[in-house]
């Protein structure tokens, strides 16, 4: 148990609780009635994977009513690779052998544990597992973990990636759930495409330097290459869409997670995420996967950067905005594919070890920033974002973020004010054990 992720706070949890009726400081708003639902990556006893992506997915539930935390709990996402099972077999790949640890979400009346490489697993509302769902026998790729649901339209938009063609396909699911297209995107390669963009019109797709390699002993098959192209794909919305795709050279880099991108009033597309170049890549997954060499952190050298795409001219500013290091970037998704003033993040410490972990918040429109910094040894998860039931503007809502204490060994939900920062909480609940850091998470509102 020395590998960085399995230790401090991302040291794995070793069983299966459920604690009802926790400790509530504050008022939580009303309005928070449903459920905050995370995932981890979190390895069953004994086990040692040799990434921290393999770690098998473990999902933390907290439901709010009025006023209330009624439970947590947690529980591991019960897929074959829990028990073992390999990913290539001697059919090929096994799409429902996942770790189902990367993100979880609630689409047409379902909540998905979602693993880039492999079928989305089903949980229950108390986030027992159900089983794979291929919607219905439509999807027969792999879905990415960071799918885009509209919010005008409550269409569901993903992708499959493979590191062998069809390379990229794109589906869209109605409100309901059912896919109502597919199709494969030409032009793409067996670079790593993790997350993606929508906007009004188009989806952007992004390749960074990071491309399949076979000779990647970690189980998870891929490394930078300088010889691999880092592009942007423009691709028009509407069935039909991915035979008028095209593509558009960037500077070498990695991008793992967007922020949010959108047309601009001049017809450009913008999209903004946290990036790393080279050596940010070589520290970053060294850590993850063991490796001397390695930065003190999981994300290192990861800036925010803009890239604005010219579709007449078919030029590609890119910029460094901050020189903070942040990863889990997120909006409030009613601005999805439109262009938004308020963007949040997760701060982390840097090369240097100047800086510390806390909850970010940026003002595009002023380029001003917030830091909330949550303590010596306390690091905070991915914020969600969630209105506020009178909201009259696009920050008038809170933020959601559960707080690794290693010191008190402890967790705490902390309910921020969005709209200002360095207000203290409006409420903390304290919950019953240390949560395992985790990656990604969503607020699912009851009906």
């Amino acid at each position: 148990m020395t590998q960085p992720y399995l230790t401090g706070h991302y040291t794995p949890h070793v069983d299966e609780i459920t604690a009802r009726d926790l400790l509530v400081e504050g008022r939580i708003p009303p309005e928070l009635t449903g459920r905050l639902v995370r995932n981890s990556h979190n390895p069953k006893p004994g086990v040692t994977p040799a990434h921290w992506f393999k770690g098998s997915g473990m999902v933390h539930g907290l439901r709010l009513r009025d006023g209330r935390a009624q439970w947590y709990r947690n529980r591991w996402v019960r897929t074959p690779a829990l028990e073992g099972a390999p990913y290539l077999t001697e059919h090929g790949p096994d799409l429902t052998a996942s770790t189902a640890g990367t993100q979880v979400i609630e689409h047409g009346g379902r909540l998905l544990a979602l693993c880039e490489s492999n079928l989305p697993f089903e949980l229950t509302a108390e986030l027992e597992t159900v089983g794979p769902y291929d919607f219905d026998g439509r999807l027969t790729t792999a879905m990415t973990a960071h799918p885009k649901s509209d919010p005008v339209t409550g269409e569901l938009h993903f992708f499959g990636s493979s590191p062998l063609p069809p390379y990229l396909t794109y589906h869209v699911a109605d409100a309901q759930g059912a896919i109502t297209s597919s199709e494969e995107v030409p032009g793409a390669s067996a670079a790593l495409k993790h997350d993606f963009a929508v906007t009004e019109r188009y989806v952007v797709f992004i390749e960074g330097s990071v491309t399949f390699d076979h000779t990647e002993a970690s189980g998870i098959p891929y490394a930078w290459s300088d010889a691999q192209a880092a592009r942007i794909a423009i691709m028009p919305r509407g069935r039909g869409g991915a035979a008028r795709v095209r593509w558009f050279d960037i500077e070498p880099g990695s991008l793992l997670h967007a922020a949010n991108a959108y047309e601009d009033r001049e017809g450009r597309v913008v999209l903004e995420g946290p990036a790393v170049d080279r050596e940010g890549f070589r520290r970053s997954w060294n850590w993850w996967t063991g490796r001397p060499g390695r930065g003190t952190e999981p994300n290192s050298r990861s800036l925010t950067h803009r890239w604005t795409v010219d579709l007449g001219t078919a030029r590609v500013t890119e910029s460094v905005v901050d020189d903070l290091v942040v990863e889990f970037p997120t909006i409030n998704d009613a601005w999805l594919g439109r262009e938004h003033r308020y963007q949040y993040a997760v701060s982390f410490p840097d090369d240097r070890g100047l800086g510390g972990y806390g909850v970010v918040k940026y003002d595009r429109a002023t380029g001003a920033r917030q830091v909330r910094e949550v303590g010596d040894g306390r690091l905070p998860s991915e914020a969600v974002f969630v209105a506020a039931a009178d909201a009259r503007g696009e920050d008038h809502g809170y933020l959601l973020t559960v707080v690794s204490d290693l010191k008190q060994d402890a967790s705490q939900l902390l309910v921020l004010d969005a709209t200002d920062l360095t207000r203290d909480p409006l409420a903390t609940v304290h919950l019953p054990r240390r949560v395992v850091a985790g990656i990604h998470g969503s607020w699912i509102p009851e009906e």
